[in-house]
């Protein structure tokens, strides 16, 4: 309980968005980070790294997805599976997003977001429960957002390295809808907050909405 105090404290400067892809987290952190003198952290850029730094015996589930080929990571399982199983998703590597964070100078404050804050992991860390916020797409907006993405870095995603486009691409919408929906119940639960997004929300309204809960409006 001490020790969850004092990182408590050293975290008290944090603002968390955490929530599914393409839910605008990283537009919405940039722009508070931009506005507002904060120093911008994207936990899911450190992803490869934080994968270099675990061993198999802490983060099994990362390990076991590292050998396989891309067609047994999203083909060859259920939907199902797929999330029960995702290593990010069990929250494996999320104590290294946390050393990050406690290595940055304290004097400034910081906007982390990224899918990998859970929010069952969040919680424990929070000072003040209003300092965090899950941004919830609707499976129509998130498509809209994954397909925009791809168009606008003309580069092909991880997807396309499978023998079944189609099939791999419906196997990861379905997993993203079970992940979403288990953020929307976490957060409840907990008490935190959540925002969901759709097509009525454009990125200045996401922008606004985590801004004022966040009370730096």
């Amino acid at each position: 309980m001490a020790h969850d105090q004092e990182v408590r404290a050293l975290l008290r400067h944090v603002y968390w968005i955490g929530g599914g892809s393409g839910a605008g987290k990283s537009t919405v952190a940039r722009a508070l980070a931009d506005r507002h003198g904060l120093r911008y952290c994207g936990a899911d850029e450190s992803m490869y790294d934080h994968a270099r730094r675990t061993t198999a015996a802490e983060a099994p589930y990362l390990h076991e997805f590292m050998a396989m080929s891309m067609d047994e990571r999203w083909m060859l399982r259920s939907p199902e599976t797929m999330f029960e199983t995702f290593h990010w998703f069990r929250g494996e590597g999320f104590h290294l997003i946390v050393e990050d964070l406690l290595a940055m100078p304290p004097g400034q404050g910081i906007v982390v977001e990224g899918f990998r804050l859970l929010p069952a992991l969040v919680a424990p860390l929070l000072a003040d429960p209003a300092r965090a916020v899950w941004l919830l797409p609707t499976p129509d907006f998130r498509a809209y957002a994954v397909d925009k993405r791809a168009k606008a870095t003309n580069r092909p995603g991880f997807i396309q390295q499978t023998s079944d486009l189609d099939r791999a691409g419906r196997n990861l919408d379905a997993r993203e809808r079970y992940f979403v929906e288990r953020l929307r119940t976490e957060t409840r639960e907990l008490g935190l907050q959540a925002i969901t997004v759709d097509s009525a929300v454009d990125e200045s309204e996401s922008i606004r909405r985590v801004s004022e809960r966040f009370g730096l409006s």
